[in-house]
């Protein structure tokens, strides 16, 4: 491995034995890696969430949390982090109960430093390797049309996201992604995030509803030492982790309005004070926003600051929900049941056509995220070659009253049909109505007074 691949690789360190743990961290900087140490796994936790490591090196024996414990906890924060553990001779059981709970290799002491270099590089190798892999994936599905890093869907509503995202991910601007629950308004945000010029910079995400206000502040823009009760040390917030990179704050509707006067000096400025500090933290984040909220209603109700939602809306995206996206259900399950029968090891080779239909007519209220939940059920209680009806999680979608019947409905009956379901899919949007259906938004609106109704009535009636 040359010098300059060497210093751009991060290695964390892991050892209650100082000696061990300094000479180690030595030995390794004179090869020229960038080194963090850490005296145990609840230590090593934080370091590696502010400054996420390229492979860990860690003792099995520690107080607090031991090696196999740090191991889960990484792996949560980044699955394809590589870990290396160190045991002492003849305890070689604990070192495989690491590798089966995800290790990359694991030496034993004395550790022969020689060695050592040869499987971090070999680690370091294996990893690169992964990336360039998925990479090349992501590649040919954006050839096929499938979506942009690792976004999947060829349905014009997703179309016109994909251009978007290719549009804005080079600029600096913040960009607000709305849509409901389960859209993948977080895959989107990492996609915009990838293919930026920050792509090598950190991606940290915070999602604000999961945290009281109090707490909030703290995440986002750390706290000083003494700064509350508990705060035994200093904090490096969000911001300060995502410099150089891109924070994406998910929910951010729900922030409390002291809390977005804060926010939208950062936005403005690019600095901030820690919780109970003096000093000024100057950064280079981009940030992107995401809510299943209507904001601009909130700003009319008082509930949030407009100053602060124009700061957000430089670049609006809204995520569509997979009702009107009804070309990519089956697209998505395959991916999904690809997916989970690797990870189960499970040979099903695809859904039979009661399941296809099942699938289609579902109407999905929990978008992108309900379905993936679904698949995976289907495919723990799939015990044949193809997935069926039966193994779906979901309600058959009831007959529709006055369903048109094709052949035997005319075409003024098919098109008040498709105008009043697709204004339905879309909450009574004659903007989004229009474009799904590529008409104007004027025809609809003459259409809607020959049938005596208007764009917000919420349950359009079927077509007789």
């Amino acid at each position: 491995m040359n010098a300059e691949k060497k210093q751009s690789s991060r290695v964390l360190v892991v050892d209650d034995e100082a000696s061990a743990r300094s000479g180690l961290e030595k030995l390794l900087r004179q090869e020229g890696y960038t080194v963090d140490a850490a005296a145990d796994g609840v230590e090593a936790v934080e370091v590696a969430a502010e400054r996420p490591p390229d492979v860990v090196i860690t003792d099995l024996k520690m107080p607090r949390m031991d090696g196999v414990a740090l191991l889960g906890k990484l792996r949560e924060q980044d699955p394809a982090l590589p870990v290396i553990v160190v045991t002492a001779f003849g305890d070689v059981t604990s070192a495989v109960l690491a590798m089966r709970a995800g290790a990359e290799d694991y030496l034993t002491k004395p550790v022969d430093f020689d060695a050592l270099l040869l499987t971090l590089e070999r680690a370091l190798e294996r990893s690169a390797l992964r990336v360039e892999a998925e990479n090349l994936r992501r590649q040919l599905r954006e050839r096929q049309g499938e979506g942009v890093e690792g976004l999947i869907g060829t349905s014009p509503a997703m179309q016109k996201v994909y251009r978007m995202a290719r549009q804005v991910a080079g600029a600096r601007a913040t960009v607000l992604i709305t849509g409901e629950s389960g859209t993948g308004k977080g895959e989107l945000a990492r996609a915009i995030h990838a293919k930026g010029p920050r792509a090598k910079g950190p991606f940290v995400t915070l999602h604000c509803a999961a945290l009281a206000e109090s707490l909030l502040e703290s995440e986002l823009f750390g706290h000083e030492r003494g700064a509350f009760t508990g705060a035994d040390k200093r904090r490096i917030g969000r911001f300060e982790q995502a410099h150089g990179g891109t924070l994406f704050l998910d929910e951010v509707g729900e922030i409390a309005p002291s809390t977005q006067v804060k926010l939208l000096r950062v936005l403005q400025e690019r600095t901030f004070e820690r919780v109970g500090g003096n000093d000024s933290v100057t950064v280079d984040v981009r940030l992107i926003a995401a809510t299943n909220r209507d904001l601009a209603a909130a700003v009319q109700e008082g509930r949030f600051r407009e100053d602060l939602y124009y700061r957000l809306n430089v670049v609006h995206i809204d995520m569509p929900p997979l009702r009107i996206r009804d070309t990519d259900v089956l697209l998505l399950a395959n991916h999904f049941l690809r997916r989970f029968a690797s990870e189960n090891h499970r040979k099903i080779e695809g859904f039979t056509d009661e399941a296809r239909a099942k699938l289609i007519a579902h109407r999905w209220p929990g978008n992108v995220r309900e379905l993936e939940n679904a698949i995976e059920r289907a495919v723990v209680l799939c015990d044949d070659a193809r997935i069926d009806a039966e193994h779906l999680p979901i309600d058959a979608a009831p007959v529709a009253k006055g369903a048109l019947r094709i052949p035997g409905a005319t075409m003024a009956e098919i098109e008040r049909y498709a105008i009043l379901s697709t204004l339905e899919a879309t909450n009574g949007s004659t903007t989004r109505a229009a474009e799904l259906l590529d008409i104007s938004i004027r025809t609809i609106q003459y259409r809607l007074h020959e049938y005596g109704l208007t764009a917000k009535s919420k349950r359009p009636p079927a077509a007789e």
